[in-house]
């Protein structure tokens, strides 16, 4: 089943026949930042982490011809959100519409969120961990990101998580500005050396 995560856009849980699809989109996620490169070892990672321990979900476009707002249907909740009595809300949030049917295959996503689980190194807590999330350029700066962002760390809540975790590279300051936004802080850098074969 999916579910509108914005208006004219609508999340579905992934499933583990959607490896290629994935793939796709973790290609596309570093081409954007590397354009040059060729990324097809990327399988090997989705070979490793994609389980059904790393859930999966896909943003599509609502399609004007489908008519689906005359079918959508209000239902509470609709979405992940923590348990009552702890949420903390800067905002008011709108009522998540469950849809009664499915989206159809045809329609291709334009955005994905792919998520682990971690253990933080300094407390031993078990958290959700952001491989993975791409939204197509000719959708950006309409909200998408932040409101999947937002979807994950309710699903991390109710899951029990106290915390959520991902990597950027410091040269994607769009993501930067997005995550700062939302409150994430830097904990650890990762630092690497390239290292010459030949002395």
């Amino acid at each position: 089943m999916s579910e509108q995560l914005l208006p004219g856009y609508f999340i579905r849980r992934g499933s583990s026949l959607e490896r290629s699809l994935l793939l796709k989109f973790m290609q596309l996620t570093y081409q954007d930042l590397f354009p040059n490169q060729d990324f097809s070892h990327l399988e090997q990672t989705v070979k490793q982490y994609f389980s059904s321990d790393t859930p999966l979900w896909w943003v599509n476009e609502e399609d004007a011809e489908s008519g689906r707002h005359g079918e959508a249907e209000i239902n509470f909740p609709a979405s992940p959100r923590p348990p009552s009595g702890s949420e903390v809300w800067t905002r008011q949030e709108p009522p998540r519409l469950q849809l009664p049917h499915r989206v159809p295959a045809s329609s291709s996503p334009i955005a994905c969120l792919w998520v682990g689980n971690a253990i933080d190194q300094v407390q031993g807590n078990r958290h959700a961990h952001i491989f993975v999330l791409y939204v197509a350029p000719e959708h950006r700066r309409r909200g998408i990101g932040t409101a999947l962002m937002q979807y994950v760390e309710n699903w991390a809540m109710q899951r029990g998580d106290r915390q959520i975790g991902l990597q950027v590279f410091q040269s994607n300051q769009p993501a930067l500005n997005l995550y700062h936004r939302l409150g994430y802080q830097t904990q650890s850098l990762w630092m690497i050396k390239f290292l010459n074969a030949q002395k």
